[in-house]
């Protein structure tokens, strides 16, 4: 871009908002020249905004994001918790009650207050208000989680390049655009280096878009508006440098969204499945619950309209006990805690289905470079046509030999020109901005004593022919003395291709076969030690010859050498390939590096294999059966193309494998997209990998991966938890009612008839299951970790979240619960097969029920310590869980409360109790641990080995 300053003319031109607002441009920057709009908006090329402007526009401009639509208040938030329609039935059923209080109360004003109506109405309040609580958490964690992933963008302020959260982007900002960035404001280019844009999501446009920084006429339209480039939409090749012109509702994108809210919260398939089940056991319940009211009705004799409004009250408590309707609260608070903790850990889970995928991950298809390595490129070695030169980091012997220096100097001179990172010096050291590789290169010139500086000055950029995955190469065009230079670096092989000559000392000789196959020789010597090369060369044109901006400028060069670098793996990477080995999953390797460099790396790591490395014209000479045959057995992959990616991730799920990808270009959207766990680079990847994938890795590390798999299986394990204990819990409190009425003369519950006698109230059972499914059931959610997860093998997808050695258990559990209350029962009531303890002399019918009461209550307890495994013993890692321990003693608390307390007695009905009668209780209901500690000892002695189907949680 050139041209002249701005002319009085121009600046009369620019609207009077412009002046007066500086980060308000002309309504249409792209009909002004550049040097036109960077002086509307305040700004400069070179440096930037400074930190002043910065805050002042962001006061009035506000944040670069979309609006949202209007939070949903909290009462509104609060009153969905009441929308379920069994929550519905239990208030009609606190209003029944009060109707039959308010009934009593004419006809006796003795009749004392509606405690059963109050009690269910407090409960309904209680539970309504912990769905709340756990929602709102539950939002906060995603609403933290979404910051974390917040899109970035490259800016340039003060003079200084840095990274920053898009949201913070102003209007004048500098904004440095590359292949596969999100574009995360409009801006007007200033820069623009076969630079094109996909904006298909605007404009419908298809094919990507080239840009250009030439002012257009007034009515283009924005399709055509080739020197702007918009928000939401992405860089699909090339390199640019733009000031932002709007931001947030102000952009193209914004006019677009309108009033339109934020991305909804997703509905995971673990969530669709439990509520799936919820209907189906919601069903079931009220179905045994009319039935058992008839059966009451008819069974007892029930003839009174009192008697027959609580038979009414009853089937409707019984209804609600029986379906764990705090299930999907719990489930979504066990999916955000695990998210957050993965977090912490440095994966960013972007879909939370991704959790549930995670445990059964079969293979682990990661990228070599920054991943299972540091991604600190060093140069090692530069092979010239004199021999090779060891770096440590600084080369070695060339004090005494002018003629190899020239050779190593011109080499890394081409190198560092033909580059787009930066060096910065930062606490002491130097840290690099950009790609590793090309820091590398810049970090080797500065240790052979070329002066960055003076050489950027000296040789200014003119033009860039950027690398693709196609071309495996990129060139810049320098000023050079009224001439312009050519540099180029890139593949070995097709540098060389490109070249006629060779350096040799400060003379320029013609390059012959010979030479090429000694060249080539010397590649395939560096890349057996592990090395990654890299071809460098360079053309001066005559004055007055072009250079065009593409690759024919790239012809006629004279190759300078071959730079040897190395990535060394990192610390913890093979160990975290041992781990996942250990886990049932197969890491494999895929990379574009050369396929003897793949081999060293993926040998010092553990990788498994013989040693075989298929490359990408491997894969591209297989069939589609000679390919799922190869992905079986082989395991590292080289010299790959991102369509290769792709092709190996469908051969594998052919196989019948859950495949995890990794990736990190533009290219790579498609295999992470067809994969069934998306992992993009969050340090080195682009926007577009980052939105195609499920989780961002914040670090690039490979060990983040396998730490995440075993959060996903923890968390799903921690599911299956509660899901065993609510449903075990909840059948033992509709056994002990259906049980307790269809042997009620057998258990001693005879009395007057038209009375309803039942071993329960409905309040008793509204509370055994809120007590049960609150702090019990939250507390099994953050269970932790099992030191064994990661010594399974994965999940077969395709088993439920309810297996059916869980439901045999959960049967089980629920059979020996109604057994241990209706014993209780029976030993408090006169008559009935189990002889009388010692009753009190009045009340006795309450002083039962408040025994079975409680007894239900420690059933259920004893019952959480059973279900943090369906094989392993309870007493394994007792006290790993003090979240539990601590859940228990509330639990506790709040039972000895409703004993003993006057108040909260006329509502539930409950006599106080002995400390005698506590232990009678707990003891009895401690064979709830005892016979299914025996179960499970029964269980392991007959299949010590049993499939993961089985192996459930612990």
């Amino acid at each position: 871009m050139e041209g002249d300053p701005v002319s009085e003319q121009t600046r009369a031109s620019l609207p009077r908002a412009a002046e007066d607002e500086p980060d308000r441009v002309a309504a249409r920057p792209e009909t002004l020249r550049v040097e036109a709009v960077l002086a509307a908006l305040g700004t400069d090329a070179a440096s930037g905004l400074g930190g002043e402007a910065v805050r002042a526009r962001a006061a009035r401009s506000g944040p670069n994001a979309l609006r949202a639509g209007p939070p949903v208040p909290a009462w509104r938030r609060l009153l969905a918790q009441f929308a379920d329609p069994l929550v519905l039935l239990l208030v009609v059923a606190a209003f029944v009650s009060a109707g039959v209080w308010v009934e009593e109360s004419l006809r006796d004003d003795r009749a004392g207050l509606p405690f059963e109506a109050l009690a269910i109405l407090a409960i309904v309040l209680l539970n309504g208000t912990m769905g709340y609580v756990q929602e709102a958490r539950a939002a906060q964690a995603i609403a933290a989680l979404r910051r974390m992933s917040a899109a970035r963008a490259r800016v340039i302020r003060d003079g200084v390049r840095r990274e920053i959260p898009a949201t913070e982007l102003v209007p004048g900002d500098i904004v440095r655009l590359e292949e596969g960035d999100a574009i995360p404001a409009d801006a007007r280019l200033i820069e623009a280096n076969a630079l094109r844009t996909n904006e298909a999501a605007l404009t419908g446009e298809s094919v990507p878009v080239p840009k250009d920084t030439a002012a257009l006429a007034t009515g283009a339209a924005l399709a055509e508006r080739r020197n702007m480039v918009f928000s939401g939409t992405t860089v699909s090749a090339g390199r640019g440098l733009g000031v932002v012109t709007a931001t947030g509702m102000r952009t193209e994108l914004g006019h677009i969204a309108g009033l339109l809210n934020a991305t909804p919260e997703e509905t995971t398939p673990l969530q669709a499945a439990l509520a799936r089940l919820g209907r189906r056991l919601g069903l079931a319940v009220l179905v045994i619950a009319a039935a058992m009211a008839a059966t009451i009705i008819f069974a007892e004799g029930v003839r009174t309209v009192p008697a027959l409004l609580d038979t009414l009250i009853l089937a409707v408590a019984l209804a609600v006990a029986a379906v764990p309707e705090g299930l999907p609260a719990i489930v979504t608070a066990a999916l955000s805690l695990g998210v957050l903790r993965m977090a912490r850990r440095h994966a960013i889970v972007r879909r939370l289905a991704a959790v549930e995928t995670l445990g059964s991950a079969d293979v682990i298809a990661s990228d070599k470079t920054g991943t299972l390595t540091r991604n600190e490129m060093m140069v090692r070695t530069v092979v010239t046509a004199g021999g090779a030169i060891d770096f440590d980091p600084a080369p070695a012997g060339l004090d005494r030999d002018a003629e190899r220096r020239a050779e190593v100097e011109a080499a890394l001179r081409a190198g560092a020109l033909a580059n787009d990172a930066v060096l910065q010096r930062r606490d002491g050291g130097w840290t690099v901005q950009g790609d590793p590789t090309e820091g590398a290169l810049l970090l080797a010139a500065r240790n052979a004593g070329l002066d960055l500086d003076v050489l950027s000055r000296r040789l200014a950029r003119v033009a860039e022919i950027p690398f693709s995955s196609e071309r495996r190469r990129m060139s810049t065009v320098h000023r050079d003395d009224g001439r312009r230079l050519v540099a180029a670096k890139g593949a070995p092989d097709t540098v060389l291709s490109r070249c006629t000559r060779e350096r040799a000392g400060a003379q320029d000789r013609p390059l012959t076969g010979e030479r090429r196959d000694a060249i080539l020789a010397a590649n395939a010597a560096l890349a057996g030690r592990g090395l990654r090369t890299l071809g460098v060369a360079e053309r001066s044109l005559p004055a007055g010859e072009a250079a065009p901006p593409d690759d024919s400028v790239e012809r006629d060069l004279v190759f300078l050498g071959l730079v040897g670098m190395s990535d060394p793996p990192r610390p913890e990477a093979r160990e975290a390939v041992a781990r996942a080995r250990a886990a049932g999953i197969r890491p494999m390797m895929l990379t574009g590096d050369d396929p003897r460099t793949a081999a060293a790396i993926a040998a010092e790591i553990g990788i498994p294999g013989d040693g075989t490395v298929l490359s990408g014209a491997d894969l591209e000479a297989l069939s589609p059966q000679g390919l799922d045959a190869a992905v079986r057995t082989i395991s590292v992959y080289a010299r790959v193309a991102p369509a290769h990616k792709l092709r190996i991730v469908r051969a594998l799920q052919r196989n019948g494998l859950i495949v995890a990808m990794t990736g990190d270009g533009v290219n790579d959207a498609p295999a992470l997209k067809a994969a069934e766990i998306g992992i993009a680079m969050g340090v080195t990847g682009t926007d577009v990998s980052r939105e195609a994938a499920d989780i961002v890795l914040a670090d690039d590390n490979f060990a983040t991966i396998v730490a995440a798999v075993e959060e996903g299986r923890s968390i799903f394990a921690n599911i299956r938890k509660v899901l065993r204990y609510l449903l075990s819990s909840n059948f033992g409190e509709v056994a002990t009612m259906a049980f307790g009425v269809l042997l009620a003369s057998v258990l001693g519950l005879s009395f007057t008839a038209g009375e309803l006698v039942l071993p329960l109230l409905a309040t008793q059972i509204l509370w055994v299951n809120l007590v049960s499914d609150g702090a019990p059931a939250l507390a099994l959610a953050v269970d932790p970790a099992d030191p064994a997860a990661m010594t399974r093998p994965p999940r077969p997808r395709a088993e439920g979240v309810l297996t059916g050695a869980m439901a045999w258990n959960i049967g089980f559990i629920g059979l020996v619960t109604a057994g241990c209350c209706l014993f209780v029962l029976d030993a408090c009531l006169p008559g009935g097969l189990v002889e009388g303890r010692d009753l009190p002399a009045q009340g006795t019918l309450a002083y039962a029920q408040t025994m079975t009461f409680t007894t239900l209550v420690l059933s259920q307890l004893f019952n959480a310590l059973n279900a943090r495994s369906g094989r392993a013993s309870a007493f394994v890692g007792l006290f790993r869980n003090r979240w539990l321990w601590g859940a228990i003693i509330v639990t506790l608390l709040l039972q000895a409360a409703v004993v003993y307390t006057p108040l909260l007695q006329q509502g539930f009905s409950t006599v106080a109790l002995s400390a005698g009668d506590w232990l009678f209780c707990t003891a009895v209901a401690s064979l709830v641990l005892i016979l299914e500690e025996v179960r499970k000892v029964v269980a392991r002695a007959m299949r010590p080995e049993v499939p993961h189907a089985e192996r459930d949680v612990h």
